[in-house]
């Protein structure tokens, strides 16, 4: 098997018992950032197993959990990480999301772009520290976690 073909998520999933509530625009989200994830990402554990893997992401007393497994189903590791560091970027990003829907409905183009232009900011800023907080576990490339902070927010709406 390749190594471009090894190191990478082939499934992935989010433990449903840890979303709560999704807006159509949330859910959206959720299949854009899982779309493009499947698609193109780098994700090699650092126990060196052989991929491709298979990922559900789920919140366990305010850690995030990714439960590492093959494709056949054999888990490998669960990674925990705390989900503390995240939680002003996690707040800030829900707001300006809701920012952002509001004016893609009412907004000037102007406007709309301001306010992506701080959405993509923000979300930047979380996928540098979702691979610091990884770094020792996994490596992932700044796509993966740009995707991947996008589900974790899926992850932390509560309706």
């Amino acid at each position: 098997m390749s190594e471009e073909n090894s190191h990478r998520i082939s499934a992935i999933d989010l433990d449903q018992g840890s979303i709560h509530w999704r807006s159509a625009d949330v859910e959206q989200e959720r299949r854009v950032a899982i779309y493009d994830l499947l698609e193109g990402n780098y994700f090699k554990p650092a126990n060196e197993y052989d991929g491709p893997f298979h990922v559900l992401m789920r919140v366990e007393e305010g850690r995030l959990a990714l439960d590492i497994s093959n494709e056949e189903g054999a888990a490998f590791e669960t990674l925990i990480i705390a989900l503390t560091p995240f939680r002003r970027l996690i707040r800030e990003y829900f707001a300006i999301c809701e920012s952002y829907y509001k004016a893609i409905r009412q907004a000037s183009p102007s406007q709309i772009e301001a306010i992506d232009m701080g959405r993509r900011g923000l979300h930047n800023e979380a996928s540098e520290l979702l691979k610091e907080r990884l770094d020792g576990k996994v490596a992932i490339d700044f796509d993966t976690a740009r995707r991947l902070f996008t589900l974790i927010c899926v992850l932390h709406i509560r309706g």
